[in-house]
């Protein structure tokens, strides 16, 4: 069977839930309005699901088009309206630069009501708060087979994909297939990128997508199996750099080119 993409993942908002668009323009930025905007408490520290697991109930939706942002919160209510953009702030995020700015609007309040801390919303000047601060990590993808062979060793029948919160899942190829990929060109649909290295994980692929419960030990399963990878330690798939640009839609095929 050839490759193909299974599922595409965005965290319009990072640390909250996550939305799955059945295509997406991958930009050398990667996915425009992915990880658009973050949240820092008093101190400027990021506030996510390892700060509070409850935020993955709220479910976002964004248009990078009209700037409309809607939060919808566990309860139903729902904060929602065009954003607007305050002063720039000085943050730091993984310990480097991240330039951003101030969101006006009802999002703060209502985020910061819910998780019990007060929490300042921002918007990412570059869009894609995560390894991009690194210069490369502008997309990551996963393998579903990768996905079936952590759960025989975890002792479930399943493991849900949205746990790891990559831009792309895929079937088609053997169990961490994908990490043989690592600086080798891949075509993904109408685009090309190149995976840069390992993902390593944290405690948040041990909380469930849905209810922000710790309910699978993902650390452990994989310290019995894959406790050092080729960049980081603990690795489950793969981040990289786009090297084409393109449109990538669910049951596109994906293949190395070299």
């Amino acid at each position: 069977m050839n490759a193909r993409v299974t599922r595409i993942s965005l965290a319009p908002v990072k640390g909250l839930g996550l939305v799955h668009p059945d295509a997406v323009d991958l930009r050398p930025t990667g996915v425009i309005g992915d990880r658009r905007f973050w949240m820092v408490d008093a101190d400027r520290r990021l506030v996510n699901a390892k700060v509070c697991p409850e935020l993955l109930r709220i479910r976002p939706q964004w248009d990078e088009t009209t700037k409309e942002l809607e939060l919808r919160f566990p309860d139903g209510t729902v904060s929602a309206g065009v954003v607007e953009l305050g002063d720039a702030v000085d943050t730091a995020l993984y310990g480097e630069p991240h330039p951003s700015r101030l969101v006006r609007g009802p999002w703060a309040e209502a985020v910061s009501a819910y998780a019990g801390r007060p929490v300042t919303f921002l918007w990412s000047d570059s869009g894609a708060v995560d390894r991009c601060s690194y210069g490369t990590g502008w997309m990551s993808l996963v393998s579903r087979a990768s996905l079936r062979r952590l759960g025989e060793i975890a002792g479930v029948q399943s493991v849900d994909g949205r746990r790891f919160r990559m831009t792309f899942e895929i079937d088609g190829v053997g169990a961490h297939e994908e990490d043989d990929w690592i600086g080798r060109p891949v075509d993904i649909g109408g685009a090309q990128v190149r995976p840069a290295g390992d993902v390593g994980r944290c405690v948040i692929t041990k909380l469930d997508p849905d209810t922000g419960t710790s309910d699978l030990d993902t650390l452990g399963a994989l310290a019995r199996y894959r406790r050092n990878g080729r960049t980081e330690p603990l690795p489950f798939g793969v981040y990289g750099e786009v090297l084409a640009p393109g449109r990538v839609a669910v049951g596109d095929s994906v293949a190395p080119t070299q």
